[in-house]
């Protein structure tokens, strides 16, 4: 687990969109894990400039997305299809078929499950998944006490996250979906590498709670410490409760030139 501190979540974000331009360039046919929610915005920002400034080719790039709230339709607003769309597909040169978001309205929910695992497979895996972390330590729609072999399936939203993600339907919790289909842990442990955005002070405890605390069920993102590549991309505020911090910043800063950001 690489822990790469920036100033502020602009800079954190690019410096993540880096890694995945970085990959796209070396690799036409990557296939990204996407994430959805105000933490990657940022990134998606960045990933448009470079498409359309610098000329970063999406055209033959796959992408699955985490996870989506059963029972919203795609053109819902607070859909995760909706908010991919109008966030970054949209605005770069995706092929719409090789867009993977799973299906919050199909009639058998277990078998999109299924399907959409044989799908990742089909396409070769995930090269680099993107992450976010929920306030109580979440991954995905991964709750506390979440298997660490999980693979797609359904979840039932904990109370926390439900509070959470209110502030997406105008503060009101009883509009928030309590049940989604998230990928597993274990699914997001295959993908060859696991970059994760986390930023602010709210943020700070479960950023402790995975990098340096103990591997747990109770904290579901605590698993990326047994992860072979997976680099954690945070601001200042969110590095605050971190023992290590300035080892995390010496050892950033002093990485032969081979291993800097592209």
């Amino acid at each position: 687990m690489e822990i790469i501190i920036k100033n502020d979540a602009e800079s954190g974000s690019n410096a993540a969109a880096r890694a995945i331009a970085k990959l796209v360039r070396e690799n036409p046919n990557a296939v990204l894990g996407m994430a959805t929610g105000s933490t990657p915005l940022n990134l998606y920002n960045e990933l448009i400039r470079m498409h359309q400034e610098e000329g970063l080719d999406f055209s033959s790039v796959t992408t699955f997305n985490l996870d989506e709230y059963i029972g919203l339709s795609k053109d819902h607003e607070q859909s995760y299809h909706r908010f991919m769309w109008d966030n970054l597909f949209h605005h770069i040169n995706i092929n719409p078929d090789n867009v993977h978001i799973p299906d919050g309205m199909a009639t058998d929910i277990p078998a999109a499950c299924s399907a959409y695992e044989k799908a990742i497979v089909q396409a070769g895996g995930i090269d680099i998944q993107v992450l976010g972390i929920g306030s109580d330590g979440h991954v995905g729609f991964n709750e506390p006490t979440s298997s660490f072999a999980s693979r797609t399936r359904i979840k039932t939203l904990t109370r926390q996250t439900v509070a959470d993600n209110a502030r997406f339907f105008e503060g009101d919790e009883s509009q928030v979906p309590r049940h989604c289909i998230t990928m597993g842990i274990g699914t997001i442990m295959n993908a060859r590498m696991n970059l994760m955005l986390a930023f602010g002070e709210g943020k700070s405890e479960a950023v402790a709670a995975m990098v340096e605390g103990p591997v747990s069920s109770i904290v579901p993102a605590s698993i990326l410490q047994h992860h072979p590549t997976a680099k954690i991309f945070i601001d200042e505020a969110a590095a605050t409760k971190l023992r290590l911090a300035d080892y995390y910043r010496w050892t950033y800063e002093g990485k032969p030139e081979w291993q800097q950001d592209a």
